[in-house]
């Protein structure tokens, strides 16, 4: 059994930072591509930024110069650096990784997190 947890999420008025933090625990042998995405009302979900096991890093146009990702190995955790917010950063944000359990390859997902950015 895998599980992924999220937390950092809240409210911040525009301009402002929030850093977002999700680890993995459970049977794990390899964890692989580590990734946030992020749903807004009425919206689809969609990626935001991944991380490799190498660290090779991916953001969405949107997101670019202003959020950072980054993952701690040894921890099997992932964060999301979120800075210069914009309201049109509000979304529940979710946490994705690409998990060997030897048994099998899998996505999983966290339960997700809100972020509100308002003034």
């Amino acid at each position: 059994q895998v599980q992924l947890v999220e937390s950092g999420g809240g409210l911040v008025q525009p301009g402002g930072s929030l850093r977002l933090s999700c680890a993995a625990s459970g049977s794990i042998f390899r964890i692989n591509t580590m990734g946030w995405y992020r749903q807004a009302p009425g919206k689809e979900r969609e990626l935001v930024a991944s991380i490799t096991k190498t660290s090779t890093t991916n953001y969405a146009d949107s997101v670019e110069g202003r959020f950072t990702i980054s993952r701690d190995n040894p921890k099997n955790t992932v964060y999301l650096q979120m800075n210069s917010l914009k309201p049109e950063d509000t979304a529940v944000y979710y946490c994705n990784a690409n998990i060997d359990t030897i048994t099998r390859i899998l996505d999983y997902w966290g339960q997700g997190t809100q972020v509100t950015v308002s003034s």
